[in-house]
């Protein structure tokens, strides 16, 4: 009798630790299709929740400020990773429970950001550079940052509502690197972005697609994802890569470390893991995958399209954000007062 009793409180007990049938994901607009997260509810049975953000500095003061609670899962871009980690936010990722890490390219991995993957688990990457409707604008016309500022684009301008990249694609309009914490580079970056400002139509991180296919907008700094898919609407989308160089990032899952159901936040990344799964990611949103498997199974078109996998010698010019430490408050200085128009 007092066996069965112990294992039945014993079961009671398990059945009160486990998890609740959902989970909340924080994460970019439109980056996790449906078809993917209603084949994982069907298969599982959890419910997924997905809450947005358009910038990584966005997602970082939402977690800070709900100390790591809230969300079970979120998808940093590269050092935000570091940034997160550092500030006790995550929770270390439990490579057991992760079968598919495997299909990963070892390239994508144990980054400067996250040695080893302790906390993050690459999703999808990318490169941010110009596109133009080819219409209204000759591409031959647009190779480089620089040309940006040319007065032709007046009020015509989308820039993304992100700091880094704002400041980056100034940075190497001169020559100088996007990761500088010199404050006199920081200054002049700055003073250079003062004098776009008359081009800039409006900063937009959300629906840079739409303003596109629409014809809105005529030209853009924009993630190549965006002008992959825009180009399937209007086949005049042309997207360039600076030739002073790309911005390239990788976005990654992380755990916040306040989550409530880390188990079945495990299962939706090994899920995302299965090759098939990856591919078909990369199919419905046009970002890169890191998963060596997947991109094998990707149909040749997209796998050989240099918008999707640029070539090696605009990788080897391109450069990752880092993070800039203490840099950041001088950042965050010179980026509020530009949208003030200071």
């Amino acid at each position: 009798m007092r066996l069965w009793l112990a294992l039945w409180l014993g079961g009671f007990a398990a059945a009160a630790r486990a998890e609740a049938p959902e989970l909340r994901v924080f994460n970019w607009s439109d980056y996790l299709p449906d078809e993917v997260v209603e084949r994982f509810t069907a298969e599982t049975g959890i419910a997924v929740t997905v809450s947005t953000y358009d910038s990584n500095e966005a997602m970082f003061a939402k977690l800070k400020l709900l100390d790591g609670k809230g969300y079970d899962l979120a998808v940093p871009s590269t050092y935000f990773v570091d940034k997160l980690r550092a500030a006790g936010l995550l929770r270390p990722l439990e490579r057991v429970k992760l079968p598919g890490f495997v299909h990963l390219d070892p390239r994508h991995l144990n980054q400067a950001f996250d040695p080893g993957n302790a906390y993050s688990l690459p999703y999808l990457w990318g490169t941010t550079g110009i596109a133009v409707d080819a219409r209204k604008i000759d591409p031959a016309s647009v190779d480089g940052w620089a040309d940006l500022w040319h007065p032709r684009f007046k009020g015509a301008l989308l820039l993304p509502n992100d700091m880094r990249e704002v400041f980056g694609l100034a940075l190497r309009t001169l020559g100088l690197s996007g990761n500088t914490t010199e404050p006199r580079q920081i200054e002049a970056a700055y003073t250079e972005l003062r004098g776009l400002m008359p081009n800039i139509r409006l900063f937009n991180s959300d629906s840079p697609l739409v303003l596109l296919v629409t014809g809105e907008i005529d030209i853009g700094v924009v993630w190549n994802g965006n002008a992959y898919h825009a180009r399937r609407e209007n086949p005049d989308i042309r997207y360039i890569y600076p030739k002073e160089g790309c911005i390239l990032w990788m976005d990654n899952w992380v755990i916040p470390k306040g989550a409530e159901h880390p188990d079945n936040a495990h299962r939706l990344l090994d899920f995302l893991l299965r090759p098939e799964i990856a591919a078909l990611v990369t199919e419905k949103i046009g970002y890169a995958s890191p998963n060596a498997e997947a991109v094998r199974r990707l149909k040749p078109e997209l796998r050989d399209d240099p918008t999707v996998y640029p070539g090696e010698a605009v990788l080897r010019k391109g450069e990752y954000q880092t993070d800039i430490g203490d840099a950041v408050t001088l950042y965050t200085d010179y980026w509020e007062r530009l949208k003030a128009g200071e």
